[in-house]
């Protein structure tokens, strides 16, 4: 938790006056007591009932200073620890942006969003009470001893007895309570996992009936939780009974004691009323700390998880020493290449690769599902990064240039096509802020989206939902190529974009890119073997190895795996 009060620095001043003006809140409901005490003692007991009505007015005046005492800490703790919040909250999502895929692979999304959410919401929280209640417990159960104290030492041995042993009572209780949070925490990510993996895969679990099954499913996680949650707060629980035990006892012992120090002649009647009210005080200050201290233990679990993610260093980085150019032809080399997601891993993804892929020459790669298909390309770009061996742009190692101007020269069509919520021009516009209406105009008629969006009541300005909602795959995947060839990069990498895609409009893009994108390097990972048929090199991959390499002629010539995907699809016609 210490790592994050940094946040609070820029509100230093806001951080400052909440405490003050608790300590003046404070101040004065210490002085309330005796002042009480003085109306029994002097007002009462004399008959002066002008005394009592002045000294009455006066614990009203100083109830409405202590009235703007509170209202003054509530609202300069609320700035701080609302301004704290958004702070942490944008430094973590900044921090997430430059996470590998590796880094997204070690802490699933889900929990992400847990942490950015939930676990950050914990920690200000924490420092709302902490300004508040982590100054007013302390100073009034400090101000209240010191002041029982002056009103009758041999009273106060009373508390001395009680406070040790409900303090030993509630640090007990907390020590078991604590691992218990960092759990619960564990249990809400798999909530969040599955209810994210039910909203956006909501369609597939209508169309296969699988409604009960995730209803189990998701019901299970959620039952976990709140064993989980009802087992801490069931310990927590506990403090209060304890603390109101005590509590009574103390105040019987006062009254007791209180009685025959009175009857000796050694303490007045409203020393003893205001002694309770201390009493009362310090026990109800230590009620607010086991509280705060609940909200620390469960603050504390959020705070680790949240320091996980800002102290994790991205593998992937831009490196102290840049080269100087930037890609100028998209000549693309990988050099014995071998590549593994984990290093514990026995069999690397990638073995030996080598390959060269000359300025505007397009590629296609074909493979069984796990041949390592996406995995090479995902290496160009720095998505990855190469286990052993190199992969050059131009000459130039990847690891070399600057990570945002090598991606800002690669553009990227993944398989699983993800459109922003907002209008068709916004997402297309995705791919490069500055691009005209005509650039997005000449984006969509090369990935043949014209044609759908020219019908639409808006055009480029209709809204399309989250995740692409009103739009066919087709559709979206259209779009997403037109996001990535707006930029006009050096090097276009397609992952199977083109699948959903009917075989005729997909020609008449692969056409336009012809045409349109000479002198772009482009990489198509194609499942239809009709992708594959115009590219000027095909490649064959198998476990992570190119084991066939040519074009379509020479493939069908070798009569090897090519051949067999080229059968079972097209039959032998054509052969």
């Amino acid at each position: 938790m210490k790592k994050l009060l940094k946040y609070l620095k820029p509100y230093l001043v806001a951080v400052t006056l909440a405490p003050l003006f608790m300590l003046g809140e404070v101040i004065i409901d210490i002085i309330q007591p005796s002042l009480m005490a003085s109306i029994v003692d002097v007002g009462i007991k004399n008959g002066d009932m002008s005394y009592v009505a002045f000294t009455g007015l006066k614990m009203l005046g100083l109830t409405v200073l202590g009235v703007i005492g509170g209202f003054g800490c509530v609202y300069f703790s609320s700035i701080a620890s609302q301004y704290f919040g958004a702070d942490l909250r944008q430094e973590m999502y900044k921090k997430i942006q430059t996470f590998s895929f590796a880094d997204l692979d070690k802490f699933k999304s889900a929990s992400l969003v847990t942490r950015l959410t939930n676990d950050i919401t914990q920690v200000q929280q924490l420092v709302l009470m902490g300004l508040r209640m982590m100054v007013r417990a302390p100073l009034l159960c400090i101000g209240g001893f010191i002041m029982a104290m002056r009103l009758n030492l041999k009273l106060s041995l009373t508390l001395a007895v009680a406070l040790p042993l409900l303090v030993l009572s509630l640090v007990f209780v907390l020590r078991k309570a604590f691992p218990l949070f960092s759990i619960v925490q564990k249990k809400l990510d798999r909530v969040n996992t599955i209810m994210q993996e039910n909203l956006s895969g909501v369609r597939v679990v209508k169309a296969f009936v699988r409604s009960t099954f995730e209803k189990q499913r998701f019901g299970g996680a959620n039952e976990d939780l709140a064993e989980i949650s009802i087992k801490a707060n069931r310990i927590i629980a506990i403090a209060m009974p304890i603390l109101t035990l005590v509590m009574n006892f103390t105040v019987v012992a006062v009254l007791w004691y209180g009685g025959f120090l009175a009857n000796s002649g050694e303490i007045e009647v409203g020393k003893i009323i205001a002694f309770i009210n201390y009493t009362t005080q310090i026990l109800f200050s230590i009620m607010m700390l086991t509280m705060m201290l609940v909200f620390v233990s469960r603050a504390e679990a959020s705070a680790v998880r949240i320091s996980e993610v800002l102290e994790t260093e991205s593998d992937i980085q831009s490196p102290n020493e840049v080269v100087k150019n930037g890609i100028s032809n998209g000549v693309v080399e990988f050099k014995n290449v071998t590549f593994k997601y984990n290093e514990g891993e026995a069999e690397p993804e990638l073995t030996g690769i080598n390959l060269t892929i000359k300025q505007g020459e397009t590629v296609a790669i074909l493979g069984e599902t796990g041949a390592g298909k996406t995995t090479l390309v995902n290496l160009i770009p720095r998505l990855y990064d190469v286990t052993d061996g190199a992969v050059l742009i131009d000459g130039v190692d990847v690891r070399k240039f600057d990570l945002e101007a090598l991606r800002g020269e690669i553009s990227v069509v993944l398989h699983d096509t993800i459109l922003f919520s907002g209008t068709i021009a916004e997402n297309i516009r995705w791919g490069k802020e500055d691009a005209t209406d005509d650039e997005i105009a000449e984006a969509a008629e090369i990935a043949q989206a014209s044609e759908f969006i020219d019908v639409m009541p808006n055009k480029y300005e209709t809204v399309v939902g989250q995740r692409g909602v009103g739009l066919s795959g087709g559709q979206k995947q259209r779009v997403a190529i037109a996001r990535a060839i707006i930029r006009k990069p050096k090097i276009l990498i397609l992952d199977d974009s083109t699948s959903a895609v009917d075989v005729m409009t997909e020609a008449q893009i692969q056409k336009y890119f012809r045409e349109k994108l000479r002198d772009t390097t482009c990489i198509i990972i194609a499942q239809r073997i009709s992708t594959a048929l115009d590219a000027d090199r095909i490649l064959v991959m198998k476990e992570g190895k190119i084991v066939e390499e040519g074009t379509h002629e020479v493939l069908i010539k070798k009569d090897g795996i090519y051949t067999e995907i080229y059968k079972s699809q097209l039959g032998t016609e054509g052969l």
